[in-house]
């Protein structure tokens, strides 16, 4: 890849699991986390973990850091690796 890219998650709007896929123009660390609509830190798919230059996907199974499942609405999640930060949205539906 040429660019640092986050894309829409699919499927969108998703039940009970979704994919998002990132690629990188060069190796570096990544975060990506999932919040609510008030802005709170739901769940970290991929905690500052050195990643090759490529193409990725983290999954998201709709539940937070305890395990537990979330409740239908719309969600943002942000992907941060070097100077690169981006922040999407999805929906969950049950």
């Amino acid at each position: 890849p040429e660019n640092f890219e986050l894309s829409q998650n699919y499927p969108n709007p998703f039940n009970p699991s979704t994919k998002i896929d990132y690629s990188l123009p060069k190796s570096g660390n990544v975060t990506i986390k999932v919040y609510d609509i008030l802005g709170n830190e739901i769940r970290t798919l991929v905690n500052n973990v050195k990643q090759d230059a490529g193409r990725h996907t983290a999954l998201w199974d709709a539940k937070d850091n305890s395990k537990m499942p979330v409740s239908s609405g719309v969600y943002f999640y942000k992907m941060i690796t070097g100077d690169f930060s981006k922040t999407m949205r999805m929906i969950l539906t049950k």
